[in-house]
């Protein structure tokens, strides 16, 4: 609202009117592992309706839009491809992070979900000092992990969203990686009405700047940068709306030539905040550009090129830890990884930094709901040793309904250090998570596809170098089983989520509700 305000009063002096209204928003650390998840990816629709509503119902010339979470920015997007009236983004920044007294170091929202692990596991302790408790431990982190305003801290789908938007020349340069509470984000909202009259007076429109050039500039941030899942699943769907050709093999062909050079959360150590203080997410395309890995030619909301907006950033400075080298990376190539195979025909996306390493086979445990899965953890169920997969189903866009993200199930299993367990799942996961997890599986469970068949113990194995995922069963097996299916009742019959339910569509033409 404070951010909303300085644009108001900016663009008033530009002699123009300012309407502010608001959307709504969602909570991802709130809802996380409750019920209330399921309402999340939903409301990047209903925040893309209403900002169409507003804006043509009310004949406004442009739009200035200050979105501070991950639905939130490709919903805003989204609204902006569809009314394509001059518009442009301001996200509403990055959390500053936390800081732990007993654990005696940074902490952010994703630190309190693992500790939670590390807790039910009987793992949590400071290295330091064995005799502080598990539990002042726990008290300690849910005070201190979120230190004030803005979204997420780490390269989760936030900051994925915010740095791939920028990349695609919709917002000023800088406005990804400014946290929220930086003086630089009130500045930036001041320039923004500058930026509006200059799409205003050059007629430059969203559907200029949402090209097939700008989203191969998303996917390569993403890839460098190690970025969510879920951009994924927004790229598609913003691409869609926008009316330009993306599919899953134009992700996997950008993740196949970016190496992946960020030390960042939820793999690396540092934070969208520490990023910043050595030139920021500018720095970074600039380092992109003359590498010929990202296009600076493309147009942007300022009236200049990519190129040209970051040409004045400095380069990253000597000696930093939080930008590889291209000729050092973590990874030779990007983390995504699009899998196929008997378990996921229609595709399914993977997050697979090389730390855990690239094959995993193991006997299926099944759970139909993610709160199964959460329970069984609760309880210590999921034992070390033999070689797990986890198979979380029945959370897909229609099953769910509304693809809720497992940050808790994905968290728990890290900090309490169960590296004998993979997970899978036709919901997906958080921008925070990490491990061998793989989620977007299509066809979902509650359409009929393979994974609702899948039995405990059949042998499943996920391979990022074949980009493959699949189970040790026969095709006729496979049929056999699915003819004897019985679709699950649904679980929601009345309101916005039965709605939903009715019109999305699969993961892998990004859940979109539009039909195109």
């Amino acid at each position: 609202m404070d951010l909303g305000k300085t644009v108001k009063d900016a663009v008033k002096k530009q002699g123009m009117l300012a309407w502010q209204y608001n959307t709504i928003g969602v909570s991802d650390a709130i809802t996380m592992g409750g019920e209330g998840m399921r309402f999340s990816l939903q409301t990047r629709e209903i925040i893309a309706d209403s900002v169409e509503t507003v804006t043509c119902a009310q004949f406004h010339d442009a739009c200035i839009a200050i979105p501070g979470c991950d639905k939130n920015m490709p919903g805003v997007v989204m609204a902006m491809a569809r009314h394509n009236r001059p518009s442009l983004m301001i996200y509403g920044g990055t959390i500053q992070p936390g800081y732990s007294n007993l654990l005696r170091k940074t902490v952010n929202i994703s630190t309190c979900y693992e500790a939670h692990g590390a807790y039910l596991y009987k793992t949590l302790e400071a290295a330091h000092d064995k005799n502080i408790s598990a539990d002042d431990i726990m008290d300690d982190l849910e005070r201190n992990s979120c230190p004030g305003a803005g979204a997420c801290g780490g390269m989760f789908t936030a900051n994925t969203m915010s740095t791939a938007i920028e990349a695609m020349g919709l917002t000023l340069p800088g406005s990804s990686s400014t946290p929220a509470t930086s003086p630089a984000k009130m500045r930036e909202c001041v320039k923004a009405a500058d930026a509006i009259r200059i799409c205003m007076e050059k007629n430059i429109k969203p559907r200029d700047l949402l090209t097939k050039a700008s989203f191969e500039n998303a996917m390569v941030m993403m890839m460098a940068l190690g970025g969510s899942t879920n951009g994924v699943l927004h790229y598609l769907a913003m691409a869609a709306t926008a009316g330009v050709s993306l599919t899953l093999d134009d992700i996997q062909r950008v993740s196949n030539k970016i190496p992946f050079i960020a030390d960042l959360a939820p793999s690396g150590r540092y934070l969208m905040a520490d990023l910043h203080d050595i030139g920021g997410v500018p720095s970074v395309m600039k380092l992109l550009v003359a590498a010929g890995l990202l296009d600076g030619s493309i147009p942007t909301v300022t009236g200049k090129t990519l190129a040209e907006n970051v040409e004045s950033f400095p380069s990253l400075p000597q000696g930093q830890e939080i930008i590889r080298s291209l000729d050092n990376p973590i990874r030779g190539k990007g983390h995504i990884e699009i899998l196929r195979g008997n378990l996921a025909p229609g595709g399914a996306v993977a997050k697979i930094t090389g730390k855990e390493g690239l094959r995993f086979t193991g006997k299926a445990r099944v759970f139909d709901k993610e709160h199964q899965l959460d329970r069984a953890l609760n309880k210590g169920e999921i034992p070390r040793g033999e070689n797990l997969v986890l198979v979380v189903r029945y959370e897909g866009p229609k099953g769910g309904p509304g693809m809720p993200e497992q940050l808790k199930a994905s968290a728990a299993l890290m900090g309490a250090k169960l590296t004998n367990v993979a997970l899978i799942t036709d919901g997906r996961y958080s921008g925070a998570s990490h491990g061998f997890i793989v989620g977007h599986i299509v066809p979902e469970a509650a359409v009929g596809g393979p994974i609702a068949v899948v039995r405990d113990g059949d042998v499943i194995t996920i391979d990022a170098e074949t980009n493959s995922l699949s189970m040790d069963v026969s095709e006729e097996e496979v049929k056999r089983r699915l003819e004897e299916w019985v679709p699950p009742k649904p679980v929601v019959t009345r309101g916005v989520l039965a709605k939903y339910a009715r019109l999305v569509g699969d993961a892998s033409h990004g859940a979109l509700t539009d039909l195109f």
